[in-house]
């Protein structure tokens, strides 16, 4: 059989650069780190504050007329639920913010272009939108430590339901980077979808208190899981089983993240 010669032109659709470009998943992953690292006031400090803001608003207007939560006090409870919102939405608004400015500043060739195949770029765009919601997620909970002396009761669970809810909606934020063309449309989903999804997950309140309706709703939505893990893994205490919020919000998360790879590998509404 004859040798191949070592500069010989590659066929048609073979890659340089293995199974994996693994240079150009960790450059797409660092750029997608410092994008939001460049302006960490808006990113990361301005979270920390929203997120300060809201603990002292509902622990002033509410806390001292409200008795004990599921057996703690009620600033108590509404902290990991304040923090994992903060989380959710940051994830989002990384990947789909990046996505979206690409495609209105024309920009999103620079990213079709390299050598990069459908997984590597969701996994790029995934490493910016959790590295955010890591870094959102540890400042918050550092501020709660200092104030309220909450010290996770089982971190390996709040880290690990942290981790898989940024993912999650990292990967909603791709799909959504893909579906809108422009600002308004991405803030129309940000205002219909994701807050709505925050706000109404059990985050200022227990589940238990709902009516049958609501009940059986928030139980199909995976980020009243996420948020009711963080809950467990920081306080002790959830409104369901944890190991059933980490398949439910696992399942969900692979079905997003198929999602976004589909329409990548496609170059949905990408690619003209």
């Amino acid at each position: 059989m004859p040798e191949t010669a070592p500069n010989a032109p590659l066929s048609m659709g073979a890659r340089r650069f293995g199974r994996v470009n693994w240079l150009g998943l960790m450059t797409l992953a660092e750029r997608e780190n410092r994008r939001f690292l460049a302006v960490w006031t808006q990113t990361l400090m301005a979270p920390l504050i929203t997120a300060g803001l809201f603990m002292v608003i509902f622990s002033i207007a509410i806390g001292p007329r409200r008795g004990d939560v599921m057996g703690v006090g009620f600033t108590t409870f509404i902290a990991p639920g304040i923090l994992m919102m903060t989380v959710i939405q940051n994830a989002f608004a990384n990947t789909s913010s990046s996505i979206v400015i690409s495609k209105v500043q024309g920009n999103i060739v620079d990213t079709l272009m390299p050598p990069l195949s459908a997984a590597e770029l969701l996994l790029g765009y995934l490493a910016g939108g959790v590295g955010r919601g890591v870094l959102v997620a540890g400042a918050i909970a550092a501020g709660l430590w200092l104030v309220l002396g909450i010290v996770p009761a089982h971190p390996v669970w709040a880290a690990g339901f942290i981790v898989l809810g940024a993912t999650l909606m990292s990967g909603v934020g791709i799909v959504a980077g893909i579906f809108a063309n422009k600002f308004d449309q991405m803030a129309a989903i940000t205002n219909f979808v994701v807050t709505p999804l925050a706000f109404l997950s059990g985050t200022f309140y227990s589940v238990e208190a709902l009516p049958p309706g609501l009940y059986g709703i928030t139980h199909v939505n995976p980020v009243f899981y996420v948020i009711d893990g963080v809950r467990f893994g920081m306080i002790g205490t959830s409104d369901s089983a944890p190991a059933l919020g980490l398949a439910v919000s696992g399942v969900a998360t692979l079905a997003v993240c198929l999602a976004a790879w589909i329409m990548l590998a496609r170059g949905t509404r990408l690619k003209v």
